[in-house]
This record gives C-alpha cells, structure tokens and sequence, in this order.
C-alpha cells in the first residue's frame, strides 16, 4: 500500500517531555565559554495552576516545577512554554546565587514550545550578556553542550553529546517545526537551558524520547527567530502550513495510474485541505516543486549538505502574503500555482492552548467546550466496559481533526459526573458525552446552548447525546433553573459559569 503522510500534526509528537529522563553525566566546558554560559543560564522556578477539567468552575492544585532559562537580547529570558504555561508565580535564579528574582510572563508560544520572561529588576543583566547565539544549524556529528538545572543536585549541570539527527516534525497544537536530535543526557530540570556548539548557543533543550536513553530534543534557532520575531511584532505565534493530506509517490501502480513519465518526481495530493476557503490543489496533483526547490516521490526536500527534510520545512521560508509557490502535475501537465498557507487549522476539537475551559451549570448539569484535553473525560465513566461505550462512536474520538461544518462551531461537552440532586435521580454518569439537542434543537456551540436554554420556556428540558449506547436527560425546566444556586452552594461553586457564557445567559 502507499505510504501516506499529513501535512497536519495533531499534537506534540514526542513520547514525553524533560522531565522522565535518565540520570546524565556531568562534561567540562569548552575552555573559553565556561563562564559566559554559566552566567547566562538561570533556573526557573514556577508554581502552575492547570484547568481542572473535570471541575471547570476551578482550578487544579498548585504544582512546583522548576526548569532553566537563558538570557537573551533585550534584557529578557528565553524559557520553554511548559515550564511556565499557567504560572501564577515565576522565579529566576542565576548560577551561584541564592537570590530568587520575580519574573513575568511576556510572550509564549506552547506550538512550538517557547516562552519569553521578563524581570521586575532589570539591573540583572548588567552583569549578565545574552548568549551569542549561531545562524545556522549545526552539522550532524557536532559535537553540542547542554546546559541546565536538572533534579539530583542544586548547582549547574553541563553534559555533553553530539548532534545525532535534524528533521522537521510535528511540536504541538498543530505546529511543525525543525527539531534537533542530540545524545546528550537530558534530566528533569534541564527543560529550557541552552545546547551550545562551536562556542554559540545552536537552541534551547525541550524533550526527549521516553524509553530510550540519551535521546534528547532541542528547539533550533531557527524556529526561535521566528518566534521571536513574531514576539517584537506584538503578535501571538504562529507559522504558515500546508494542512492537506498527501501521500508519497513511490507504489509503480500509483504512478502507472497517474501516467506519469519516469522523470517525474513529487508528493501526491491525496485529500486537499479546504477548511480554510476555496484551494486551487485537486486529488491527484503531483507537487514536484515548492518554490524552486524539487520534491522527492517521499516528499523531501534537499536542504543542505547530508541534510533531507519534509518539503513543508520550505513553506516557512517561501510563504509570501499567506501563499506559497508550487509547481504540479495534473493531467500530465506542469503548471504552476500558489496555495493558502494558514497559520491556523480550524478544528471542531481545539486545543485549549494555555486558556481556562468556558463552562456553564444549569441545575445539576456542567455544560463545557469540548477540547483535545477533553479526551481525559472519558476516563471518568465507570468500570467494567462504561469507558468502552462512552467511546463508542463518541464525537470526542470520531470527530478529531475534523474541521467545524454547517452543523458545528464546536462541541458541547458534560465535563462532570451530575451534582448529587433529586433532579439527578435515576441518571448515570454523562462525563465525556457529547450533547446533540435541546428539546429536538441541533447544538451548535456552547454559546447557543445557553441562549437555547436561557429563553426556554416549555415545561420539560431534554437534553440528548450524540452517542450509540446511552439515555437521554429530562429536567423539570423552572424547578431546574429554581434548584441551580443551591446546587452551587451546596458544592462551593462560586459561579454559575465563565464569564463569557453568564454574559449571554445574563442577556434579555
């Protein structure tokens, strides 16, 4: 069969973050930079306070993390995004310091992993240079550093390794990027210390894979230039893509089938993306060339010397007024066009993306935005099977990566088990299910659902499920709305919703 591949990654694609690592050995210095990249990295303290999903009215316990940072033009300090995505309180420590300096978030970019951080007392950095940092990727087999504040000790860690591979992949949210692989250990802590390579600072440490050992993941400049430009523009981060599903043009019968003479060489579109407007690719063009650089049958790119990368790594460098050139063959002739790049795919199921969840309580029933991160909801159904059938044909799984459509804005999740109520009585656990209409009324949004419910004025409310296996809910409608703020204070909501949804529910 065909390989096949996406333009669109849905997600980080690492297996875990910096935190699981294995235990590193410590490595000297290069003579020369030992102490101004000593002084450069800092160790960041945070304590994060995520969304409690299944609780949207609050919030999950306070957790302390503690990463690494590097100083960087403009009296800033270059971070990763998880270390202080939903941070109440941020920290900086420079190396051989006992003084702690509060810090503020100022820019973050969770796609790709990067994040900007601010102090109150900027007399810091007087003594304390940005990192020079290189213009190019390094080659594979350099030899890096990487530098951090790992768990196992209190002082500064460097550990030394080589550049083993460069690919461009997916990060997150749907962003993909240049990643650099090294072999250098990477602790728990090391998350956002700088790797340096020929005395210049060639990205920021951010993962590695679990499971295996000295399997380390850095963030190369070259995506932390475009995010920070994005950051001196005032804009949120964001990069241009191709969301259009593609295959490779390697099977003797695909191309028999297209008629394709032995000269050509290129990617197949298999499925073109159209969520964002009208797009000029048709199933079955053959795209051999993404400005003037030519396409492989796998759908790489040279791009540089020993150096083959995805054809999409290219669209961040040829986008121009949101479109990129492309040569293709259709029919067996080659012409040449150019495509929308969002910066955006819309999805029916989105990331929450460092925001807190909209919610809405109507009796004993928590009405939310469905997310990716919703998924976990399932989890809460009971045993012995209840987690299968909620899955089963649920919108949460069957409808991932699926753009919104006439029908759906988004999806309205019950993100919590009913309010214990006599309303309640009889009820099993909605957790996870998808709501499909109010009194037969198609749910578009968690929006309209309220409106639907705020101008309501039928004796009975239904609410029914997009599912296989399940119930319906029927609630008395004025002894429903009558009963909601004691359910509240009898389980210590402060609010009856976000206040983005009290807003409409408030409205005449």
């Amino acid at each position: 069969m065909t390989a096949k591949f996406t333009a669109f990654v849905s997600g980080c694609l690492l297996a875990g973050c910096a935190a699981c690592a294995s235990a590193a050995t410590p490595a000297p210095a290069e003579p020369g930079l030992s102490h101004e990249a000593e002084n450069a990295v800092v160790k960041v303290f945070s304590t994060l306070v995520h969304p409690d999903l299944a609780r949207p009215w609050a919030k999950a316990p306070p957790q302390e993390v503690t990463g690494t940072g590097v100083v960087i033009e403009g009296k800033r300090i270059l971070t990763n995004a998880h270390v202080v995505q939903y941070a109440s309180q941020v920290q900086v420590q420079a190396n051989q310091s006992g003084d702690k300096l509060s810090a503020t978030v100022v820019a973050i970019g969770p796609g790709i992993d990067l994040a900007v951080l601010k102090l109150d007392d900027e007399s810091f950095f007087d003594k304390r240079a940005a990192l020079p940092r290189a213009s190019s990727v390094p080659k594979i087999k350099d030899a890096v550093l990487t530098y951090g504040f790992p768990t196992g000790g209190e002082s500064l860690s460097i550990t030394r390794g080589i550049v083993s591979r460069i690919e461009f992949v997916g990060y997150n949210l749907g962003i993909s990027g240049l990643r650099i692989q090294v072999d250098a250990p990477i602790n728990p802590g090391n998350s956002g210390g700088p790797a340096i390579a020929a005395g210049k600072m060639i990205g920021l440490v951010f993962s590695h894979l679990v499971g295996s050992e000295n399997i380390g993941y850095i963030i190369p400049n070259e995506e932390i230039e475009l995010f920070l430009k994005d950051v001196a523009a005032g804009r949120p981060y964001a990069k241009p893509a191709m969301y259009d599903e593609l295959q490779t043009l390697e099977n003797p019968a695909l191309r028999a089938y297209l008629k394709l003479g032995n000269s050509v060489r290129g990617a197949v579109v298999y499925r073109p993306f159209e969520g964002a407007g009208p797009t000029p690719l048709k199933q079955w063009d053959v795209i051999t060339r993404i400005a003037d650089t030519p396409i492989d049958d796998e759908g790489m790119i040279q791009a540089g010397d020993n150096l083959r990368l995805a054809f999409q790594y290219q669209i961040q460098k040829a986008a121009h007024d949101g479109t990129v050139p492309l040569t293709i063959v259709r029919a067996g002739k080659s012409q040449t066009i150019r495509v929308p790049v969002p910066t955006h795919r819309p999805l029916l199921i989105d990331f929450l993306a460092g925001a807190y969840p909209s919610y809405f309580i109507y009796g004993p029933l928590v009405l939310s935005r469905a997310s990716i991160e919703s998924l976990q909801l399932l989890r809460q159904r009971p045993a012995a099977g209840g987690s299968v059938a909620a899955a089963l044909g649920n919108p949460l799984i069957a409808r991932l990566g699926d753009p919104p459509d006439a029908g759906h804005d988004e999806l309205v999740v019950i993100s919590s088990p009913l309010f214990p109520h006599a309303l309640s009585k009889g009820y099993s656990n909605p957790a996870g299910e998808v709501v499909k209409a109010v009194n037969g009324t198609p749910v578009k949004s968690l929006a309209q659902m309220v409106a639907l419910l705020r101008n309501l004025r039928d004796e009975f409310v239904t609410i029914d499920f997009d599912n296989i296996m399940g119930e319906a809910l029927v609630f008395p409608r004025a002894p429903t709305v009558a009963a909601t703020e004691g359910i509240l204070t009898d389980n210590s909501v402060r609010a009856q919703g976000s206040a983005d949804m009290m807003k409409i529910w408030e409205a005449k």
